[in-house]
């Protein structure tokens, strides 16, 4: 498995991970699927503001992607930024995220900002446990702020101080 930088022929294969966290996890708090255009966009914008999209390949296929983008809009937050990690439902549980993890907060690093946030659904063990591994710290339990598959969920804020 190789990890790189994302280039817009992965996007349909980074459409149907993400996709299946909508459609599937409570990872992505949101109910419609996405579509190549929005996720060509989505790709645009992390370009221009010069946010890594990384993503795990094997074989010549793509099992999981990585990325961070602004934490708020307001200028004061530029040095702190949100990060996500999606992994391909037939792959979970192999290492991927974790791989993907150790280069997403180099990439911070090199770009000198000052605090990685991650927002995780409070039911998510392996996301929590796997963010922990890398020295992130539960700041933040917001409850019932979400409802997705006839519930109330309860989103966990982590941060890594870079």
């Amino acid at each position: 498995m190789i990890i790189r930088q994302a280039v817009s022929g992965d996007l349909p294969a980074i459409l149907d991970i993400y996709n299946d966290a909508i459609l599937n996890t409570t990872a992505v708090y949101d109910y419609q699927p996405h579509t190549l255009a929005m996720r060509e966009t989505w790709f645009n914008t992390k370009v221009e503001q010069r946010m890594p999209v990384l993503v795990a390949e094997d074989s010549g296929m793509i099992q999981g992607f990585a990325s961070y983008g602004p934490f708020r809009a307001w200028a004061a937050y530029q040095y702190t930024v949100e990060n996500a990690i999606y992994v391909h439902p037939a792959h979970r549980g192999k290492g991927i995220a974790k791989a993907l993890m150790q280069p997403l907060i180099e990439a911070a690093r090199k770009q000198q900002l000052h605090t990685m946030v991650a927002g995780i659904d409070a039911s998510n063990a392996a996301s929590i446990a796997l963010h922990r591994q890398f020295g992130f710290e539960e700041v933040a339990c917001f409850k019932e702020v979400g409802y997705k598959f006839n519930r109330w969920l309860d989103l966990v804020f982590l941060q890594l101080m870079l």
